[in-house]
């Protein structure tokens, strides 16, 4: 793949990262997250597990709708006010907002960054918007079904009981609080349009930094653009570039085979997973790509593979290392070390789930 071809499929995507930075990060200064979190709260009803519930219905939809990485930004400040709002671990909440962020994005081209990249090659093997939705919803669903099990097995003792609402912790500029809300609303059904992601995303930051430049200047001072990520991943996308010329292809092409059958796909997914954990799901995909471009279903369960899989190591996927820096930001602390361990557990459960879904499909 030439410069100018990589650049051509790269920068869309990460132009998009940075803008639904900036959309979360004027979101959470206008408030929207506190307000979201108390009526979540509300909503709940008094039960931590129904409360909990509705983070993973929100994680979801969000994942599908918005993609991994809105909902890294966006999703993650919000449960980890509502955890402190009704006095409960913060654990349930942001470890379902991150393995969910990853696990239930396969459903939509939006979904994730990957989807988007393969979405040039599965238009080559003719599936369209509606075949691949018709492809991948049975694997998204049992990918978010594993990964809700394992999530509701492991924090079980967390869940139980119930909790006090307690009113938002501060008043608001109300105009830049419905005017970021409304953003954030309306990027939903136009990113489900099927228009490239950047678009909306650019649009909607320089309205909302129009916004806060008219409500408050001092707000612009406070927002803060992951740059180093973006051009890390740079980084990655070149130097995967440069080696799959020089036989990482042919390599990869060895562990991950040729076939379609149901052993075939589960051995490209484990590929994807494990390469993913290694240097990040995106350069993972790029490099795959040459190795299951010939088939849909070999594609497919590339997707499931770096969709689902990087859930071990922090720079496994953007989306993580952006929860990560929002946990921190907010003061949450994870501890890597289990982190790893039990992502393991989730990404193998959600990997064969959703590949065993494809291959029965």
């Amino acid at each position: 793949m030439d410069a100018a071809l990589l650049a051509e499929r790269v920068g869309p995507v990460l132009a998009f990262l940075v803008a639904v930075t900036i959309v979360a990060e004027i979101s959470d200064e206008a408030g929207v997250f506190d307000v979201a979190a108390h009526w979540a709260a509300r909503a709940g009803r008094h039960r931590r597990w129904r409360l909990w519930a509705l983070v993973v219905a929100l994680a979801c939809v969000s994942t599908m709708v918005l993609s991994l990485d809105t909902t890294a930004v966006l999703l993650t400040p919000v449960v980890i006010t509502l955890a402190r709002q009704v006095g409960m671990s913060a654990a349930p909440f942001v470890m379902a907002t991150v393995w969910l962020a990853n696990t239930a994005s396969l459903l939509l081209p939006v979904s994730n960054l990957t989807n988007l990249l393969a979405l040039h090659q599965f238009h080559a093997l003719g599936v369209d918007f509606a075949a691949y939705v018709s492809l991948m919803w049975r694997p998204a669903l049992a990918a978010i079904a594993a990964t809700v099990v394992v999530l509701a097995t492991l924090h079980r003792s967390h869940l139980r009981g119930q909790y006090a609402v307690e009113p938002p912790a501060e008043p608001h500029d109300r105009v830049l609080l419905l005017g970021a809300a409304a953003v954030c609303l309306a990027l939903g059904p136009v990113f489900a349009t099927g228009i490239v992601p950047a678009v909306p995303a650019g649009a909607a930051a320089v309205l909302l930094l129009l916004l806060a430049t008219w409500r408050d200047r001092t707000l612009l001072r406070r927002i803060s653009v992951p740059w180093a990520t973006v051009v890390g991943v740079c980084v990655l996308f070149v130097v995967i570039d440069v080696a799959g010329r020089h036989g990482l292809t042919d390599l990869l092409r060895d562990w991950a085979g040729t076939g379609a059958g149901g052993a075939d796909l589960l051995r490209v997914a484990g590929v994807g997973a494990g390469s993913a954990n290694l240097v990040n799901n995106l350069p993972a995909y790029l490099a795959l790509e040459p190795v299951a471009d010939t088939d849909p279903n070999r594609l497919a369960a590339l997707l499931v593979g770096v969709n689902c899989g990087p859930l071990i190591t922090v720079w496994a996927s953007l989306a993580t290392l952006l929860w990560r820096d929002r946990c921190h930001r907010a003061g949450v602390r994870v501890s890597l070390r289990r982190m790893g361990i039990e992502g393991a557990v989730c990404a193998v459960a959600a990997v064969s789930a959703a590949t065993l879904a494809l291959a029965l499909g």
